[in-house]
């Protein structure tokens, strides 16, 4: 007998977790299983579940008075069988809430899998992802591997207002990392730049151009002068 589980996938941003969680429920969709798909702040708009590879679906949207127990009976009595259930955007749920999904796991014999970021733009861990480690039955840490723009392994996601990294404010702000010069952005960054405040954008104004330091353009490096 195969017991259900409660399985936490995390990483960063831009890490696949929204495409992998579409891949998640398409494969057990296709061997007859029922699933139920939900997700909260999804940067598409309301229950919707986005992958930035394009990928979209329609999701039953999470709010603060969802029950995910509820959530399940309710199904079952109008004769739904509910094998799984698919979470996006799992840090933005309660720690109640993650409490129901467990409760779903082991008295209603439902898988569930949970897709989240653990920590935020301070690197604090949401509450939501800080009880899905506690109670998981497994914590998966997503293989693809997103980049700092200095090429190392992204680890934390950073917050930007106008393109500067910013420390403070809500938790929650809806955003993502194609947002424009003027609006409210994240970036992924590894821990050093994290920690140094440098993102993309701060590197390039750091750096000195060849003209700053009196080389020619580099399409023009290595040629003679025509009077040579």
């Amino acid at each position: 007998m195969t017991v259900a589980e409660l399985v936490f996938f995390s990483g960063t941003m831009d890490c696949g977790k929204s495409t992998l969680a579409l891949q998640m429920h398409h494969n057990h969709a296709a061997r007859g299983r029922d699933g139920v798909l939900f997700t909260r702040h999804d940067r598409a708009g309301t229950a919707t579940i986005s992958s930035r590879l394009g990928l979209t679906q329609r999701a039953h949207e999470v709010g603060d008075d969802t029950d995910f127990w509820s959530e399940v009976i309710t199904r079952r009595t109008h004769g739904r069988a509910v094998d799984y259930l698919v979470g996006d955007e799992a840090q933005f749920y309660t720690a109640e809430q993650v409490e129901q999904l467990a409760r779903v796991v082991d008295e209603l014999a439902v898988d569930v899998y949970a897709f989240g970021i653990s920590t935020d733009f301070r690197a604090r861990l949401f509450p939501g992802s800080a009880r899905l480690v506690e109670l998981a039955d497994r914590v998966e840490v997503l293989q693809v591997r997103a980049l700092c723009w200095c090429g190392a392994r992204a680890t934390h996601n950073a917050r930007t207002v106008g393109g500067t990294m910013v420390v403070e404010g809500a938790q929650v702000v809806v955003g993502d990392v194609a947002a424009g010069a003027d609006e409210v952005g994240y970036e992924v960054l590894c821990r050093r730049h994290h920690m140094r405040r440098m993102t993309a954008a701060a590197a390039r104004a750091a750096s000195p151009s060849p003209q700053t330091l009196g080389l020619a353009p580099a399409a023009d490096q290595g040629r003679l002068p025509l009077d040579a």
